[in-house]
């Protein structure tokens, strides 16, 4: 069997990883359509490297294929973006347990103070600063973890909730709540406390802790980002 040659594998990667990083931060849509002819200009390849790419995020589930042809990001239902996210809890529970064992002095400081600049972005309820922060903070746990799989496995499922994410902070106004959450998980790490670490981080990943807020949560959930 022909072997795929290294460049093509290194320019399909890096698409797959560009386009899953876009549909993580919302910039790409459920339902939205993926336009092969321009990420082939985009990244000056054919279109063989950027089919690769996009069979890749499909069979991750991230992407769907239409009977007329083509590719759309995939759409779910509240079911299914449910158990997404407890999947999503679950996984950062593991990752935050492992840190607060792993996590070495200086990896904590420099969680703190990521936590502490922080609270510029919650007290103004600036969401893209938030976000960012937020990014870094779930990065620098998932390096303390010291296991690349569960980074992958959770950076997966933020791709696939993307957009859906974005609408819980809009939705619940948890930009404040989130960071007093991220505090919790700094005091536990701080005490190397893993139940509690994982208790917080199951908590602040959980788009809702009541019957309210998680009526708030779907009701603003645009219907168009839902399958049907």
């Amino acid at each position: 069997m022909a072997k795929t040659p290294t460049s093509f594998r290194k320019v399909s990667d890096r698409i797959r990883a560009d386009l899953s990083e876009l549909i993580r931060q919302g910039q790409v849509l459920p339902g939205e359509a993926i336009d092969e002819a321009a990420l082939a200009k985009r990244y000056n390849v054919s279109k063989t490297p950027v089919r690769e790419a996009l069979l890749q995020l499909e069979a991750q589930g991230l992407l769907q294929s239409l009977s007329r042809g083509g590719m759309v990001l995939a759409k779910m239902d509240i079911r299914e973006l449910l158990s997404l996210w407890e999947l999503l809890a679950e996984i950062e529970a593991i990752a935050v347990r492992l840190a607060s064992e792993r996590i070495t002095p200086e990896e904590f400081i420099a969680l703190e103070a990521v936590h502490n600049a922080s609270k510029l972005h919650a007290d103004t309820e600036n969401l893209e600063g938030w976000q960012k922060a937020n990014e870094q903070f779930h990065e620098m746990i998932y390096h303390a973890a010291r296991n690349s799989f569960l980074r992958q496995d959770a950076l997966r499922i933020r791709a696939q909730a993307g957009a859906y994410r974005l609408h819980a902070f809009g939705a619940l106004g948890r930009i404040h709540s989130s960071f007093v959450q991220h505090g919790h998980i700094v005091e536990a790490l701080r005490n190397r406390d893993t139940s509690q670490a994982s208790h917080a981080m199951i908590k602040h990943i959980l788009p809702a802790s009541d019957a309210t807020n998680m009526t708030n949560f779907i009701m603003n959930i645009p219907k168009e980002l839902l399958a049907s």
